[in-house]
């Protein structure tokens, strides 16, 4: 059974729809963030980058990431309005939280004592009330939230 070994909790700008997840040395990427983002989609993942695309354009997303020493415990897909799950390769061991309005933000996430390949699940829920809340006041504060989980990749 899996360990969990890590968990993070944060508020992410978005800005646009979007925030991203990118390896903290970015000068090693080949497509920094937000560089050919697909609007509309909601996770793409680019070497070294994890893009999401959020229901709402301006607000504050409540995000918990997760680190695990092998694949978690099944969340229930079912209470979740969003899934996707991919692979991520980090050359640090680290993950920053960029912000389209903000770029970088002072958020990181340690991953690991160094690099190595990932497996990545991102889950959201609480999309139309943000889309919702966004489009009549402008912004909303926590209502959407993302549960990112990472796990060594075999």
């Amino acid at each position: 059974m899996a360990n969990l070994t890590r968990r993070v909790r944060f508020g992410a700008d978005v800005g646009y729809h979007s925030f991203c997840l990118q390896e903290s040395d970015d000068a090693t990427l080949p497509v920094p963030y937000p560089d050919d983002s697909v609007f509309g989609q909601f996770l793409t993942l680019f070497p070294g980058r994890i893009d999401i695309f959020s229901a709402g354009h301006t607000h504050t997303a409540a995000v918990t990431v997760e680190v695990w020493d092998g694949r978690p415990p099944d969340e229930g897909r079912e209470k979740w309005d969003e899934y996707a799950e991919g692979e991520y390769v980090s050359t640090s061991g680290i993950v920053a939280v960029w912000s389209m309005s903000l770029g970088r933000t002072d958020q990181d996430i340690p991953l690991s004592d160094g690099a190595g390949r990932w497996n990545v699940q991102v889950h959201s829920a609480g999309r139309s009330e943000a889309e919702r809340q966004s489009a009549e006041t402008g912004t909303a504060d926590g209502v959407e939230r993302y549960l990112v989980r990472f796990w060594p990749a075999e």
